[in-house]
């Protein structure tokens, strides 16, 4: 079962296992920030295993034209030592569970090009691939 991060201390704990997918990420900003997408409607879920938190989600609950209601995935990551055991796919269907919950039509998420692994993943819990993600990065 997924928990939520609510509190500091929760989302201390979320911090080293999203850092390896967020590598930019620093410890003594990080709760700070992460309280401030939580006020934006930006959730955090996590799993543990014997006491340690092993696998994390951010995501946000939305709405658009495209999509209508939606669960969107932004951050995905079980931990290096902890991969393969299945808390991926725990957390994929939790969030599923959430998504249809809370009535919305699809899950979504945009995954790094170079992210083969994680391409697979996704592949094997039926996800489609449907569209291109362009950026533009303004300096």
């Amino acid at each position: 079962m997924i928990n939520f991060a609510t509190t500091s201390i929760e989302l201390s704990r979320c911090f080293p296992v999203l850092q390896q997918l967020r590598p930019h990420l620093h410890q003594k900003t990080f709760v700070e920030y992460a309280q401030e997408l939580r006020a934006e409607g930006y959730q955090f879920a996590y799993l543990e295993s014997q006491g340690e938190v092993v696998c994390v989600a951010g995501f946000k609950i939305a709405k658009n034209l495209f999509i209508g209601k939606h669960l969107y995935i932004e951050d995905l990551v079980t931990s290096e030592i902890a991969r393969s055991q299945n808390f991926g796919t725990i957390m994929m269907q939790g969030l599923i569970a959430l998504a249809k919950q809370e009535a919305c039509q699809a899950v979504h998420l945009d995954s790094g090009v170079q992210r083969y692994a994680a391409h697979k993943f996704y592949l094997n819990q039926n996800m489609k691939i449907n569209c291109h993600h362009f950026y533009l990065a303004l300096e």
